[in-house]
């Protein structure tokens, strides 16, 4: 017989078998083969810790190229989109509801449509030809002489890859927040006025902000987990894998490139639990600047 008690949990089964099947069970897989040498055609032999101290110690790559660019581009992406995301939300929520709308549609949409998007309209802009829109600009602005190769230059690899990011950024985080922004009591600012509050800004960080943590919370943590996940841009807009001279060669790269090109599964594994690392950390951050002071 069914009892009241039981009946919370009837409708949290199909979310939590989900959860198990693809996240729980997925994550203990990997961290299990992180310990083995697997080449995903023979048994699995277990090593110990020898992938971990070989990526801290012997994976050159990792250490100069990887890693350090991944901190920088999470870095940049995370907060410059989070923020972007919010000013934006903010910025969507004082329009009447149509216009709302289908901004909101189109500043979405990027997310939804990244690899159509790349191969047709950002390599179209950086063509390493007069014919690339960058190019052309730049060469009539006077800039520029000669036509720039942007994705073969190590310079100019990265900024491009970051400047792609933070354009289709704004994904579920930014709707979240717009959803907060929209179910703010209009009351709350009514009594802020009365209370002193004078100006946009001060409305925003005395009643705005606080009104909508668990959206800024979600919001902060897509940003982050988003920006660590990030890792075919730099590959679709170069064409290869790894990127040339490593210029924007993610953590998430380095898995691809291990796991689906070399078939070290167990040392792509042991990348991928570092990466699930890093995503806590930040996470753990983020969790301690917007969680509600009670919890």
């Amino acid at each position: 017989m069914r009892t009241k008690k039981s009946t919370p949990y009837l409708f949290l089964a199909p979310y939590l078998a989900l959860f198990l099947v693809f996240i729980i069970i997925p994550t203990a897989m990997a961290i299990g083969l992180s310990f083995t040498n697997y080449n995903a055609v023979q048994t699995p032999q277990f090593v110990g810790l020898t992938n971990y101290i070989n990526l801290l110690t012997q994976d050159t790559i990792f250490l100069q190229y990887v890693l350090p660019n991944t901190i920088l581009f999470a870095v940049i992406v995370g907060p410059v989109g989070y923020l972007l995301a919010f000013f934006l939300a903010w910025s969507l929520s004082q329009l009447p509801r149509l216009p709302r709308t289908i901004l909101a549609l189109i500043i979405y949409s990027p997310s939804m449509t990244m690899g159509v998007a790349m191969t047709v309209m950002w390599r179209v802009v950086f063509l390493g030809d007069q014919s690339g829109i960058a190019n052309y600009v730049l060469t009539q602005l006077g800039v520029i002489t000669e036509p720039i190769v942007w994705m073969l230059n190590t310079q100019y690899i990265l900024p491009i890859v970051i400047i792609v990011a933070l354009w289709s950024s704004m994904g579920v985080g930014f709707l979240a927040m717009l959803a907060g922004l929209l179910n703010i009591n209009a009351e709350l600012y009514e009594a802020g006025a009365i209370d002193g509050i004078r100006n946009r800004m001060q409305e925003v960080f005395y009643i705005t902000i606080p009104s909508m943590k668990p959206q800024m919370l979600f919001g902060a943590v897509m940003s982050i987990v988003g920006a660590f996940q990030a890792g075919n841009i730099g590959v679709m807009l170069t064409g290869s894998n790894p990127t040339p001279g490593y210029a924007a060669q993610l953590m998430a790269n380095h898995i691809d490139d291990y796991g689906f090109t070399r078939y070290e599964m167990g040392y792509a594994a042991a990348v991928s639990v570092a990466l699930l690392a890093l995503i806590y950390a930040f996470s753990f951050v983020a969790r301690r600047l917007f969680a509600p002071k009670d919890e």
